[in-house]
């Protein structure tokens, strides 16, 4: 009798696993349905001619592209999207690699404190520090600005440069670098001949991914940019929910330009480094 009411209780909760990995399959089956059908109706609008009433547009054409490329004037747009993002990935690593060597290599008062401070731009929503920050920034006159942008963006790539490249500092044996100040190295010579060519691969990956960061970064550009000063993403709003009438397949085909140089750039960063490897490093670190 107790057998039979094993296996019966057996057979239920192998009937409840299997219904549960078929839910879960079939939810992320229905993600990936609607992701590439929302993706694939943007990229077919911004080539088609017609498309009314049916699966497929009456015509294709790459006229959209060069309307988008002249109503938006995309060339400035891109040119002032690529000023910041290179400001913003410069600073990042001038800034976060030598503190992020400080944070791995010195204990001192309060540092737990001080990397959940880091940690916060990362964790709480950009709006809500976004407001306070963009108030600050147009009380010094900066907002609207080119710099203001570069400093706003500041925030949270700063903090993510050195929680990246901490654990890629903790593997380097210490030893190495005491060795190479007893041969008489510099601490500038230490740098650039023994600790960079070791970190190349962390900070690459850690910059590529601020690139990609900073590219789709809307809500603090939005918050702090000025007509001269928006970037990619903020002008794709603009275009979408300003003023007067624009023709959808224009707004697509700028779409989809975002959506490239976006995707072009993140694929280019996961050639450098797989997302998990920061979480084996941290761990081979601590051990």
């Amino acid at each position: 009798m107790s057998d039979t009411a094993s296996q019966g209780s057996r057979h239920i909760r192998d009937i409840g696993s299997r219904l549960w990995i078929i839910s879960i399959w079939t939810l992320l089956i229905f993600f990936i349905v609607n992701l590439f059908g929302i993706i694939g109706s943007v990229l077919m609008s911004s080539f088609a001619t017609r498309w009314l009433r049916s699966w497929l547009p009456s015509g294709l054409t790459t006229n959209w592209y060069v309307s988008a490329w002249s109503e938006f004037q995309l060339s400035d747009i891109l040119f002032t999207t690529f000023q910041v993002v290179g400001a913003v990935v410069l600073l990042s690593g001038l800034l976060g690699v030598p503190a992020a060597y400080a944070m791995a290599r010195r204990d001192f008062i309060g540092k737990r404190a001080v990397m959940l401070l880091f940690l916060l731009p990362m964790l709480v929503p950009p709006i809500t520090y976004g407001i306070p920050l963009a108030t600050v920034l147009y009380q010094a006159g900066l907002g609207g600005s080119l710099i203001g942008v570069i400093l706003a963006n500041l925030v949270p790539t700063v903090p993510f440069v050195i929680l990246v490249m901490i654990p890629f500092i903790e593997q380097i044996d210490p030893r190495i670098e005491a060795a190479a100040r007893v041969f008489g190295a510099g601490t500038l010579r230490l740098f650039w001949t023994v600790l960079l060519p070791l970190l190349l691969p962390g900070v690459l990956a850690a910059l590529l991914l601020v690139l990609v960061r900073t590219i789709a970064m809307f809500e603090l550009t939005f918050l702090v940019s000025g007509p001269t000063s928006q970037t990619l993403v903020v002008a794709l709003y603009y275009s979408v929910f300003a003023a007067g009438v624009r023709a959808v397949q224009s707004i697509d085909a700028m779409a989809v330009i975002y959506m490239a140089i976006t995707l072009i750039w993140l694929i280019i960063a996961l050639r450098f480094i797989n997302p998990t490897q920061m979480v084996t490093r941290g761990k081979q670190a601590r051990a």
